[in-house]
């Protein structure tokens, strides 16, 4: 069992159903995140898989409470670790990574599988960072069309802080910038998975969450459960296709509550 502070809050899980995203700052022992940096900066090849077992501090992050308690909240408390891990080493003067998504998308009501994206040092704009759309974890689209697009409204680059462990669901849309810098910029991709649909929240949950009334007023400016779900809108979509997207996200929150559909 983890303690009950590390787990994710009602709003966290809500604004996750919405954006696709959650990031967490681990309180990591001091030193680690530069000895990973200078261990990736001395490899003269990508390990793959078995860059835990050539950099055995990883494990480290992965287990760490702020990182389990994301992780039991999003995939219960029996998740597991999948064996496919990455060290992507973008270098000075490489370019941008193409928009794609790790999976083939099928609008799933069920969280199954997250993407933990660790960086050992601090990432700024001209580095290559990361680049992220929030709310298309629901969108499909085929690979070569995405591959044509630009700067999409409403991406975020991941400029985050050493240590930081960014959670994203496996059907965001992601790429990277080109690396401008005259520095190797490092990121280790988790993969993790659930192993049992929920049968109760796995997160820090108020039953009361849902029962406050909807703010029409309020919109993106909502701070609680109900109204993230009900209007969060990070792409400013149609209302039409709005209404699709936030009755998948009640689907979402009814399977982690261990209420499902009947069929």
């Amino acid at each position: 069992m983890i303690d009950a502070k590390y787990l994710l809050t009602d709003v966290d899980m809500a604004r996750f159903l919405v954006t696709g995203y959650h990031i967490v700052e681990p309180d990591l022992p001091p030193g680690l995140n530069s000895r990973i940096a200078d261990k990736l900066d001395e490899l003269a090849a990508n390990p793959g898989d078995a860059i835990t077992e050539v950099v055995p501090d990883l494990w480290q992050v992965v287990e760490h409470p702020q990182v389990r308690g994301a992780l039991i909240s999003l995939l219960g408390e029996d998740y597991t670790v999948n064996s496919h891990r990455h060290w992507h080493c973008k270098l000075p003067g490489s370019g941008a990574m193409q928009w794609h998504q790790d999976s083939t998308n099928n609008r799933n009501t069920q969280i199954d599988r997250l993407l933990g994206l660790y960086y050992p040092h601090d990432i700024t704009a001209d580095m290559g960072p990361t680049v992220i759309v929030p709310a298309t974890q629901f969108r499909n689209a085929p690979t070569d069309r995405m591959a044509t697009y630009s700067n999409i409204r409403g991406q975020v680059p991941l400029t985050v802080k050493a240590g930081t462990v960014a959670f994203t669901h496996y059907d965001l849309w992601h790429g990277t910038a080109s690396n401008r810098s005259s520095i190797k910029r490092h990121m280790i991709k988790f993969l993790f998975n659930r192993a049992s649909g929920n049968s109760a929240p796995s997160w820090n949950h108020d039953p009361e969450a849902l029962n406050r009334p909807r703010d029409w007023d309020a919109r993106d400016r909502a701070q609680d459960a109900v109204n993230i779900l009900s209007f969060g809108n990070p792409l400013g979509v149609s209302q039409s296709d709005h209404y699709k997207e936030r009755t998948i996200r009640q689907a979402c929150w009814q399977e982690l509550l261990g209420q499902r559909a009947a069929n």
